[in-house]
């Protein structure tokens, strides 16, 4: 047990900022490299929100469909995904953008993707296939291969150099694959993932997947559930992110944004802020500097400041 002076105290979350430009779900958000904030929602919408006005820079409506997930490439590209079987690339500069590749591998919904540290792209579809994509000479992306799933996907996530982890929606089953033997390494049964923002590295040796009513800590070195975590008050644990390198956040379905300390291999809950929106909670990032941001299924998004109680 981490017993310590602060084990007892929490953070307070003020609320500074209530917008909402979005016309439905928020569903994702990242800060870019010059502080900016871009967020995306299933009204088809990705904005560039301004990190001292918090108004719109840029709002940009290239999908067809709600958009699921957005992040900002190693390289400054901009990357998005949707239910519209795409992902788009764009060059973002000031309030201006240019769509620089459009991929269409997939037959259905594109739910994530994400960069590994060699720089190449996964995603991860309902149409129960994972793609790898490799730039080519021109430094274009093009499909390097497909693994195939047993149901629909709808999270990944780097766990180590050269291993992902997914889940197959259907089984309540995580599946550890090796990209460089090309074949899964060890599969988790009746682990519940909620959603693409499900898979959280607590640490460089255990991921938190949040679930419906429960949290699921899983060492990625022995492959093992070593902590499952009963928050029956919270029906569907939407999102996660870390406040500091003690305190992880949670987003609900139940409008609670959650305080848990970090302890060894376990998590503690330490306060909950109700009724923090008027609705479910989708998205939550450090913005540093000790703001929070928070963004609804209504497609509110709320600014808070925390400070130690």
């Amino acid at each position: 047990m981490n017993n310590n002076n602060n084990d007892n105290k929490y953070y307070n979350l003020e609320l500074k900022l209530k917008c909402k430009y979005h016309k439905d779900a928020i569903s994702c958000s990242t800060v870019l490299n010059d502080g900016r904030i871009a967020i995306c929602s299933h009204d088809k919408s990705i904005v560039i929100y301004n990190n001292k006005t918090f108004k719109p820079d840029l709002i940009i409506f290239e999908h067809d469909d709600r958009v699921n997930y957005i992040l900002q490439l190693i390289s400054g590209l901009l990357a998005s995904c949707s239910d519209d079987s795409t992902i788009k690339i764009y060059n973002i500069k000031n309030n201006k953008y240019e769509v620089l590749q459009i991929l269409k591998y997939h037959d259905k919904d594109v739910m994530k993707i994400i960069e590994l540290t060699n720089q190449k792209l996964v995603s991860c579809s309902y149409d129960y296939t994972i793609i790898i994509y490799s730039k080519d000479i021109n430094n274009k992306y093009e499909k390097d291969y497909l693994i195939k799933s047993k149901a629909s996907c709808n999270c990944v996530i780097q766990t180590k150099e050269n291993e992902i982890c997914y889940n197959e929606k259907d089984y309540d089953t995580i599946c550890f694959y090796d990209l460089l033997e090309q074949k899964i390494k060890k599969k988790l049964s009746k682990v519940k993932v909620t959603g693409y923002n499900s898979f959280y590295m607590i640490t460089k040796d255990l991921l938190l997947i949040t679930g419906c009513g429960v949290l699921s800590i899983i060492n990625v070195n022995q492959y093992n559930l070593i902590r499952i975590i009963n928050a029956p008050d919270s029906s569907y644990i939407c999102v996660s992110c870390m406040l500091n390198k003690n305190i992880i956040l949670t987003g609900d379905s139940t409008r609670k944004i959650k305080q848990w300390r970090i302890d060894g291999d376990n998590l503690i809950l330490i306060s909950s802020k109700e009724e923090a929106h008027k609705n479910r909670i989708w998205a939550l990032i450090n913005l540093g500097d000790g703001h929070i941001l928070s963004g609804s299924y209504d497609g509110e998004i709320n600014l808070w400041q925390s400070y130690l109680n």
